[in-house]
């Protein structure tokens, strides 16, 4: 059996919405069903969303309900895949303040996801000590699980280079015992950030411009009929710009060859539509309408999966702790393993 090994996860701050989809969800299914890997764990990151969600807990407590049941939606199967929560876990903690004697303060304000974050939060000089050292604990979180490999998006590549540096000081300093991941990211560039459906660059809750996984079917279709196309395309038979226009890039992300004989039998592939739309004579309502069939066709099984699975919420944590306890097996063998390294296994 392979000795590969999956973490990754989702800070829960509400439902998850397409970008988390096409980013990393989608990709989840299909790394789970291949085999390939001897175990696969899932994170839901309450302990970090409470970084800068500190104040507000009942969101958070809220949102572990509404994560999990869109894992299970989209397919992750709790048989195959072990979802646990972060905060259950307490060895993920005192690994991260061994980890923080090997990461210069300098190191973590460089580090530039975080620097992005707290421009884009507006913490100014508040800003938590738990949010700027969120990077040392997802290195805990990754070697905790001695994961080889963690499926994220793109701006999660300085996180993980991180993760790689403390990795590499500890087996040097100690004894090496942790394990060293590889980035594995979606191999569909547009499904690297998706944009918000206003054309701003980050789907993002705050910014309301997302489409969630459990939208109803019209609320998928309105936000996809007010979605952000090309500002110069004023009248049909102007000529189009496909770079920036938020329903291709959708439509790159999701779009599939049979879905053009099934919706729109006039062009055989997404490289012909393009050229109508670049030439001039298609209309912004044509494709905004393509687009909408394409993620009814999508996200109704997955809403109605939701629907599902939302009709038993007991089960739904019971399930939760199942994989608390798994998880935290794990973890404890691996922070018995550092401390043996560190010497500090006293009464071992």
């Amino acid at each position: 059996m392979s000795d590969k090994i999956i973490l990754t996860g989702d800070r829960p701050t509400g439902k998850l919405h397409i970008g988390h989809y096409v980013g990393s969800l989608r990709q989840r299914v299909v790394l789970q069903e291949t085999g390939e890997f001897r175990k696969i764990f899932i994170m839901i990151a309450d302990a970090q969303a409470l970084t800068d969600n500190f104040a507000d807990p009942g969101k958070v407590r809220q949102s572990i309900t509404e994560v999990a049941l869109d894992y299970l939606a989209v397919g992750l199967d709790p048989q195959k895949s072990t979802i646990f929560i972060q905060s259950q876990i307490p060895e993920l903690t005192e690994l991260t303040m061994y980890y923080m004697n090997l990461v210069s303060l300098a190191r973590v304000e460089r580090n530039p996801t975080v620097k992005s974050e707290i421009q884009q939060k507006n913490f100014g000089e508040g800003v938590p000590v738990g949010f700027v050292c969120y990077p040392i604990s997802q290195a805990s979180d990754i070697t905790a699980f001695k994961a080889t490999t963690v499926p994220v998006g793109e701006d999660q590549k300085p996180m993980l280079e991180q993760a790689r540096e403390i990795v590499r000081k500890f087996n040097e300093i100690y004894e090496p015992v942790l394990v060293e991941p590889d980035i594995l990211l979606a191999d569909n560039e547009a499904c690297l950030r998706l944009p918000g459906t206003d054309g701003k660059a980050k789907m993002s809750k705050s910014l309301g411009n997302c489409i969630y996984l459990s939208d109803s079917a019209d609320t998928v279709r309105e936000k996809v009929r007010s979605m952000y196309t090309d500002p110069t395309h004023i009248k049909v038979s102007d000529p189009g710009h496909v770079e920036g226009n938020t329903v291709f890039t959708y439509l790159d992300a999701f779009c599939r060859p049979e879905h053009f004989d099934r919706y729109l039998k006039e062009y055989q592939n997404l490289n012909e539509l393009k050229a109508h739309y670049k030439k001039g004579g298609l209309g912004d309502v044509k494709i905004k309408r393509f687009l909408n069939e394409i993620l009814q066709e999508e996200l109704g099984p997955i809403r109605q999966r939701r629907e599902e699975y939302a009709k038993d919420i007991p089960a739904l944590y019971e399930m939760l702790k199942k994989g608390c306890e798994t998880a935290e097996a794990v973890a404890a063998q691996t922070l018995s393993d550092v401390k043996r390294a560190m010497q500090i296994d006293y009464f071992a």
